[in-house]
């Protein structure tokens, strides 16, 4: 269908026809200072060649670069079978499945997810995703509160550990529900628990990353058990790529946490301008009325006939409104079913296999970079997956940007979201890179300090 705007004269009879002096009045709920005049960096009119040239060029800053950041977003080979199988119209331009006689692909599909997922967690039940990991680890506090008896202390201990966007993100959203964040300090690059000791009061949930922002693995054991002993519940951030060779959330400590959350791009996701992610979240069985989202469950027919549909649906869509356990109003199926294919094509020795190459060239990367004469690794006392942070000579930012004018992508600075750690440099390797690549990065590096 062709694309016919309005001509003025159209506009003018409309606004005559509902009583209104422009289309802006239409909009006069809205505060003036809120109300942007224009856009800065949009021109004001622009020919159909103009618009290519300038889609080409934003295209071209896509190309390939030598790529050593991470911070919860990782490059990670996808095998091709992948996104070609995801591509199917079945699965491609399939909706949301709310009529389960006619959706009984997809949700099998998620029913497999969920499977993949409680086995690589150790957990009891998933859901069929989440919105990314940041909200996913809002939800999981959120549950956490419903789950604890008279509705929870509203107070929840956050590391500083933890990734500062899942933290900006789990402020936005709790906050404005009375939940207090007790955000603890990190300086040996782990939370220890002698800071843990110093809180004082009662408290609903301990949020623990593993590994953390800075790729340090954490104390699980202690830090779960630390907590349920208070009678609070221990909730896991992971990295799924990491699972395949720690130990599952469901067996730290004595009993196990009690939700495990995380983002599951790492699973056969492409890394695109920034995204798109999907966030997993999974629980032991005695809280899952607590569990926000969707959970597909296999049943039988009255021939004996197996078929899947969605159950425990608490959601806003289904009559609860405001008694919902979330405003969770969809998954990320796609993904889901990208890392479903990623994680059955792969296999777990497959999998294990990809984390013990991204941890093996983690080393090399550390052993090659503290030759640079003042590079040493921070926190290097401790035991890392996937990334490390690294003490520069010299401001982290601009040594970013300097070796980005040679398609390096070095990092990310530490000094955006942590005080006195403008000179640290977050470096990331995953089974992508060879000892070529490391080289390259370093020599590069090395000559950006000198």
């Amino acid at each position: 269908m062709p694309f016919l705007p309005h001509t003025e004269s159209d506009v003018a009879a409309m606004l005559k026809a509902i009583g209104a002096n422009s289309i802006e009045d239409l909009f006069d709920e809205i505060p003036s200072e809120l109300i942007i005049k224009s856009l800065a960096k949009v021109p004001e009119t622009a020919n159909e060649m103009e618009v290519v040239r300038l889609m080409q060029a934003r295209a071209r800053q896509d190309e390939t670069t030598l790529n050593f950041a991470g911070a919860g977003a990782y490059e990670h080979h996808i095998p091709a079978a992948i996104w070609q199988i995801v591509g199917r119209g079945e699965f491609y331009s399939a909706y949301t499945p709310y009529q389960a006689e006619a959706s009984q692909g997809t949700l099998q599909l998620i029913y497999e997810y969920q499977t993949m997922m409680t086995r690589l967690t150790g957990m009891d039940i998933s859901n069929a995703s989440m919105y990314d990991g940041a909200t996913a680890v809002a939800e999981a506090v959120l549950m956490a509160e419903r789950s604890q008896k008279k509705g929870g202390a509203h107070r929840v201990l956050v590391p500083e550990s933890l990734h500062p966007a899942y933290r900006r993100t789990l402020k936005a959203i709790i906050e404005m529900q009375g939940i207090e964040i007790v955000t603890l300090p990190c300086p040996t690059g782990r939370l220890e628990l002698s800071t843990l000791d110093a809180v004082q009061g009662e408290f609903t949930a301990l949020v623990i990353p593993q590994p953390n922002f800075f790729g340090v693995l954490e104390e699980v054991d202690a830090l779960t058990d630390w907590a349920q002993a208070r009678g609070a519940l221990a909730i896991a951030v992971v990295n799924p790529m990491s699972l395949a060779l720690l130990k599952a959330p469901g067996r730290w400590g004595a009993k196990g946490v009690d939700i495990t959350c995380g983002d599951g791009q790492p699973l056969g996701v492409p890394m695109s301008s920034g995204g798109p992610f999907f966030g997993f979240l999974a629980c032991r069985k005695d809280i899952v009325r607590n569990m926000p989202g969707r959970i597909v469950g296999r049943t039988t027919d009255v021939d004996g006939r197996i078929g899947y549909t969605l159950t425990l649906q608490a959601r806003e869509q289904h009559i609860r409104r405001a008694k919902a356990t979330s405003n969770i109003c969809t998954n990320q199926g796609l993904l889901v079913t990208a890392a479903t294919i990623y994680m059955a094509i792969t296999g777990p020795e497959g999998l294990r296999r990809v984390a013990a190459a991204s941890a093996s060239n983690l080393q090399a990367l550390r052993a090659r970079l503290e030759k640079i004469p003042g590079v040493r690794a921070r926190f290097g006392d401790q035991s890392h997956f996937h990334e490390a942070a690294f003490d520069l000579p010299k401001p982290a930012q601009a040594v970013i940007e300097k070796l980005a004018g040679q398609r390096i992508l070095a990092g990310v600075a530490l000094g955006r979201d942590y005080a006195g750690m403008d000179g640290v440099l977050l470096a990331c390797t995953t089974e992508t890179k060879t000892m070529a690549d490391i080289e390259s990065f370093a020599l590069a590096l090395e000559s950006a300090l000198a």
